[in-house]
């Protein structure tokens, strides 16, 4: 059973690790716009990948530019799914994998959320131009690792029991 105790540990846990991927997020964003803005890409790997610099003003992949208002939706309602979820998560071992998913979604929603309001843009600098892959962010990385991982939990690891804690019906602590 899940001690308040355990469940502050996880809470704050979960809180420092976003904070600091949050603060790299917006670490790597400052030095791109100081070191790429207005200047050449930098080729990291000819013909493979490149630093570019773009102001995003739209979602992933530059898609619904200038639609601020439901970007700041979506991110909202990220935010209070995350939040019920770990009200409702026991903050065991098992559970470690989903927590680090939740870390990497509120982390770039809010890493993405926070060159909005300061902005009204995002900063883009990662290209792959191997493939002609849209530029992106750390944020974005994490977002995509997060729902990556979230399918692959959801698929093989957890059962359905495992996350009843969703549902909002009381569960038996074993």
């Amino acid at each position: 059973m899940n001690t308040l105790r355990e469940k502050w540990k996880g809470l704050a846990a979960f809180f420092v690790s976003t904070a600091v991927l949050i603060w790299l997020d917006q670490w790597t964003k400052q030095l791109a716009s100081n070191s790429l803005k207005d200047q050449p890409e930098i080729v990291i790997w000819n013909g493979v990948f490149e630093l570019r610099y773009l102001e995003n003003r739209g979602a992933a992949f530059g898609m619904l530019q200038g639609r601020q208002v439901f970007f700041f939706l979506v991110a909202a309602v990220v935010l209070a799914g995350v939040g019920f979820a770990l009200y409702r998560m026991p903050f065991t071992k098992h559970y470690l994998p989903l927590g680090g998913c939740m870390v990497l979604l509120v982390a770039g929603a809010l890493g993405n959320m926070i060159d909005r309001i300061r902005q009204q843009f995002v900063v883009d600098f990662l290209y792959f131009c191997l493939i002609d892959f849209p530029i992106f962010n750390v944020a974005d990385c994490y977002v995509t690792i997060a729902a990556c991982f979230l399918i692959i939990l959801v698929m093989w690891y957890y059962k359905d029991e495992d996350l009843e804690f969703f549902s909002g019906k009381k569960v038996k602590q074993a």
